[in-house]
C-alpha cells in the first residue's frame, strides 16, 4: 500500500504512525499542497492529504477512516478491550484530530496576543487530557493504544517547538509533559515523519513570520519584571 502525503501534515503522521506500530509495510509519496498534481485530485475527493492507496487500488481518504480501515486488516495494536473502551479510545482520539489544525494555527500566530488567544482553546484540550490520564506511561497505561497514535502529531509538534524555543504548548500538565516524554523516546516518531521532517517543520512554524519563530517568547525572566509567558518552562523541556 502507498501514502500519499505532505510532510508536515498532522493528519498523515496519524496514518504512518499507525502504520509504523502495527509493522505494516507501506511506502509513501509526497506531494506539494501549493500545487496538487491532477492524478493526486483525481482520487481525492476532498484534495486533502493522507490518501492511502490500498493493496487492491482503491484510494482511501480521510485520516479517522484509514485508521479504522487499518485496525480492520491487521491485529490491533491493544487487543482484548470491550465495546465500550474501544468507543472510548475513539472518542480521545477524536478529541485530537479534531485540535491537530488548533494547534496549527497557534504555532502560526504572528503577535502575542493571537497566540494567547489561540492557545485558550488547545490548553483546554490538554488540561482534560492532564484530568484522566493514568500512571503512564502511556495514555491507558503501560500499554500503547491507538489513542496514543492519534495524539502523537500533537506532542510530537509541541515537543519541537518546547525544544527550539523553551514555549511549551503542555506547561501546567505534567502527566501530559511525561505522556509525551515517553512517546519521544518511542521509535515511532522518527519513522512516522521523513527525514527532513524537522527542517521542513521549523521553517514554516518558527520562520520569522510567526511570533514562536521570533522567540520574543522566550526570553529569560528577569528580576524584577514578569515572565513573558507562564508557558517559559525550561525543566520540562
Amino acid at each position: 500500500m502507498k501514502v500519499v502525503s505532505a510532510k508536515i501534515c498532522p493528519f498523515v503522521q496519524r496514518v504512518t504512525a499507525l502504520l509504523e506500530a502495527k509493522r505494516i509495510t507501506y511506502e509513501i509519496e509526497y506531494i506539494s499542497l501549493n500545487n496538487k498534481p491532477q492524478w493526486f485530485l483525481d482520487i481525492s475527493p476532498n484534495a486533502q492529504v493522507p490518501v492511502l492507496v490500498t493493496d487492491t487500488g482503491i484510494a482511501l481518504f480521510e485520516s479517522d477512516a484509514i485508521c479504522e480501515y487499518l485496525d480492520e486488516i491487521s491485529k490491533p495494536i491493544e487487543g482484548h478491550i470491550s465495546s465500550e473502551q474501544r468507543a472510548l479510545d475513539r472518542a480521545w482520539s477524536y478529541m485530537a484530530t479534531k485540535n491537530y489544525l488548533t494547534q496549527c494555527s497557534v504555532m502560526r500566530s504572528a503577535t502575542s496576543e493571537t497566540l494567547n488567544e489561540r492557545l485558550a482553546n488547545l490548553s483546554q484540550l490538554f488540561t482534560k487530557a492532564e484530568a484522566v490520564l493514568a500512571e503512564g506511561p502511556f495514555f491507558k497505561g503501560a500499554a500503547l493504544s491507538n489513542v496514543d497514535i492519534a495524539w502523537l502529531p500533537l506532542l510530537h509538534r509541541s515537543d519541537i517547538i518546547c525544544k527550539y524555543t523553551t514555549y511549551d504548548l503542555l506547561a501546567g500538565n505534567p502527566k501530559v509533559q511525561a505522556w509525551r516524554k515517553a512517546l519521544m523516546n518511542s521509535d515511532i516518531v522518527e519513522k512516522s515523519v521523513s527525514d527532513d521532517f524537522e527542517k521542513v517543520f521549523t521553517n514554516f512554524y518558527l520562520s520569522n513570520k510567526t511570533y514562536l519563530g521570533t522567540k520574543k517568547c522566550c526570553v529569560n525572566p528577569v528580576k524584577g519584571r514578569e515572565q513573558k509567558t507562564d508557558h517559559y518552562e525550561t525543566s520540562s523541556c
